[in-house]
């Protein structure tokens, strides 16, 4: 709600605003404050922005959450006239100018002789900019420009314009409300340098903004309607309307009042899972990151955990939205419930992330299905979480995001608290440039992100690619860089790199990035493998084993998991190599996809088929070469098919990072065994653990290859390689993750203005 009034007039207002240094500058709640009045709380009211930028560099602006969505814009100062909605030219308004205009390199041509003119690198249509000292300029310029039909425009004593005879932003204006039969008296319009004066000189109501460049302040000192605002930026805005009696109170009103918690988790999962009988247990893995998260609660912290809670109905009644997660561990913390509907999780979560979103991010674009109205359902219960974030958090707090799943979430956050801190971590992959841009949406997300503080991935290809999206999404400044070696691979995978990008400058904001690749609860593996009852399961199937090899592939039903091609590998190494028919077992674990998700139901039947087939070729009276699981197993299972297994085959077509990889070094290192890990070069975990084989899960030949290297390696070998990387796992654990990443955040973090 905003507690402005709208004042009495007869006529509503059309603001007109200048971009850089008028409607982007100023305090954060004077520029929410106008995105509000002019998001319908101004009846008929009207935005247009006239701009010396061209179209191209106004985009990101269009998919700022802080910066209202303008009607119309003018552009190119003066020389491009566009629908604000569509960026379809107005016409016959930009005809007339285009007929003026000679031509690009036209004007190039007849300017080459001027050396002193060095052109602007920034987008342009009709009209050609220069960076050029104001003493410079003399009559033989002016008269090659005149001959050419244009006119010359300085401002901030730097930059010239060439533009059509005629064309400015004043005159534009001035046209386009006549087109639309504005009433002149509704007109306001904002600027803060020279080449907005010719708004002011076409008897509109004016607003300088405070700060703006001395010589326009010179050049209206005698222009009627002129009103010189004290604030700077949105807020002489603000100011300037409150004077021309459009508001009756200039007070920008905050949409929350802060909440208590200093620290937010946002999560789409409660830390506990709820029971139809009301009742709640702990997650079913154990080892996953929720516990780390929830360490962050131990030391007397005020928190809160936003997740959602299915319900029969979004507004059910007798609901208690705010619960104690555990009252004895974590007193000062709770969780605040969103109630959604099972259809809500099945079309936000199980159905659009997983067809629109996973694919891409994953880098397999054709399996993606873009949907307009399942993204309308995505940004509503984003706007969701967001609101909840806003209730909970207080004055200055950081509220931590997780996951593809909430990517809106900091776009709406940021409009409603502007104090925050904002933190967002990956827990997937971040896709190149290139694929990630098929995102019909891609704009609107890369917007939300980054009115984050802080944004963290699990490796720096994945912040790489991510930098490279924002490069191409808005003119972007790399800060600060730091070397990959050694902590990370370089050179030796298909996914290092060996420098990373630690803060960028974009949209007026300065983000800063970091790598995080998630660790494992090694505590937690070392007191599962030490209990008597898993010694003695773990002796027992390794006896079933004698005088075989057992190679462990435990995964998700998933297609970006590689289940075909591992297989299709496997049959391979069996034509190729008979000695292994009778000496190998390959243990194939895949965990099915949770209920509702259809997309992977073909591919199921698909590895169905191939281990018939494999087993049916191959099988002896006294031997099967895979031993095929399709079910869920539990955790103290799979720590035992981590000991027995000689080799772990883990070779996704892509991933994340893969906490299976660590999890089996681990219980390897804590048993002292000498286990091989066969690793894809796309799996996010390759990049940290030096001493896995590495694997082209898209090279038949090399997949089989990698893997009999893994059954014939050297015991010395085997044994220094997992060394190595129980020390990389042991060092890199979750909860030293955790830490890393909160204190990345925090030293991170600078004051937005």
């Amino acid at each position: 709600m905003i507690n402005t009034l709208i004042s009495s007039s007869p006529s509503s207002v059309i603001l007109a605003t200048d971009l850089d240094g008028t409607l982007l500058a100023g305090p954060l709640p004077a520029r929410r404050y106008l995105r509000e009045l002019f998001s319908g709380n101004i009846p008929h009211a009207k935005l247009i922005f006239v701009t010396g930028r061209g179209l191209e560099s106004i985009l990101p602006v269009l998919n700022d959450p802080m910066v209202p969505r303008p009607d119309y814009i003018i552009a190119d100062v003066g020389a491009t006239v566009l629908y604000g909605d569509t960026l379809l030219p107005i016409f016959p308004l930009q005809q007339e100018i285009s007929d003026r205009w000679p031509g690009t390199q036209v004007v190039l041509d007849a300017l080459s002789t001027f050396d002193y003119l060095e052109r602007q690198s920034v987008p342009q249509e009709r009209r050609c900019s220069f960076l050029v000292r104001e003493g410079l300029i003399d009559d033989r310029l002016r008269e090659v420009v005149e001959a050419l039909g244009c006119e010359l425009l300085f401002s901030a004593q730097k930059y010239l314009d060439v533009l059509p005879k005629g064309t400015g932003k004043g005159s534009t204006l001035k046209k386009l409300c006549e087109h639309f039969n504005f009433n002149a008296n509704s007109v306001v319009t904002a600027g803060d340098t020279l080449n907005d004066l010719s708004m002011f000189q076409e008897r509109f109501s004016s607003i300088v903004v405070g700060g703006a460049e001395p010589a326009l302040i010179h050049a209206v000192r005698d222009c009627e309607g002129v009103y010189l605002s004290c604030a700077e930026g949105c807020a002489g805005i603000v100011e300037g309307l409150k004077h021309y009696q459009f508001l009756e109170t200039q007070k920008p009103a905050m949409v929350h009042e802060a909440g208590k918690s200093d620290l937010v988790m946002v999560y789409h999962r409660l830390p506990f899972d709820e029971l139809a009988n009301g009742k709640r247990r702990k997650p079913k893995t154990p080892n996953g990151i929720i516990p780390t998260l929830l360490n962050f609660f131990t030391s007397g912290i005020k928190g809160s955990w936003v997740a959602w809670s299915q319900q029969a109905s979004r507004n059910p009644e007798n609901f208690d939205a705010h619960v104690d997660v555990d009252r004895e561990k974590y007193p000062n913390l709770q969780a605040s419930r969103i109630p959604l509907l099972a259809k809500d999780v099945d079309l936000f979560y199980k159905k659009f992330s997983k067809e629109a979103f996973w694919p891409i991010i994953f880098s397999f674009p054709d399996k993606a299905e873009f949907n307009q109205d399942h993204w309308k359902h995505y940004l509503e219960i984003n706007e969701i979480f967001a609101k909840q974030a806003a209730q909970e958090a207080s004055k200055g707090a950081l509220v931590w995001i997780h996951d593809y799943n909430l990517w809106m979430v900091p776009a709406f956050l940021r409009m409603l608290r502007p104090d925050l801190k904002i933190a967002f971590f990956h827990h997937t992959t971040f896709p190149p440039s290139n694929i990630f841009n098929i995102i019909p949406w891609r704009r609107e997300i890369i917007g939300s992100l980054l009115q984050c503080d802080y944004i963290g991935f699990h490796i720096p290809r994945y912040v790489e690619n991510f930098v490279d999206v924002v490069r191409s999404y808005a003119p972007t400044k790399i800060l600060s860089q730091s070397t990959c070696a050694p902590r990370f691979m370089t050179y030796g995978c298909a996914l290092g790199v060996d420098s990373m990008s630690d803060s960028i400058y974009v949209s007026r904001r300065e983000v800063h990035l970091g790598a995080h690749p998630v660790g494992i609860d090694c505590d937690q593996i070392d007191r599962c493998v030490a209990s008597p009852v898993f010694l003695r399961k773990t002796e027992r199937i390794r006896a079933e084993f004698k005088g075989k090899r057992a190679i462990l592939s435990l995964e998700r039903l998933d297609y970006v998991k590689g289940a075909l091609e591992k297989l299709m590998a496997f049959e391979s190494l069996l034509q190729k190599h008979p000695e292994f028919i009778g000496n190998v077992v390959l243990l194939n674990c895949i965990t099915p996809a949770a209920s509702g998700m259809e997309v992977y139901e073909a591919l199921r039947v698909e590895v169905d088929m191939l281990v018939g087939r494999i087993n049916g070729r191959f099988s002896t009276l006294d031997w099967t070469p895979i031993r095929y699981f399709y079910r869920s197993i539990p955790y103290e299972d799979v720590l035992t098919y981590y000991a027995i297994a000689d080799i772990a085959w883990i070779t996704p077509l892509r991933d994340g990072l893969n906490l299976v990889a660590k999890e089996y070094v681990a219980t390897q290192g804590k048993l002292g065994g000498s286990g091989v890990l066969v690793l894809s070069e796309f799996a996010g975990v390759a990049v940290e653990l030096h001493g896995a084989l590495l694997s082209n899960p898209y090279d038949a030949k090399n997949m089989e290859e990698t893997l009999y290297l893994a059954l014939t390696l050297e015991h010395d070998d085997r044994t220094y390689r997992m060394s190595r990387m129980n020390a990389i796992v042991r060092n890199n654990n979750v909860h030293v993750w955790g830490k890393r990443f909160m204190d990345a955040v925090k030293m991170g973090h600078r004051t937005q203005q």
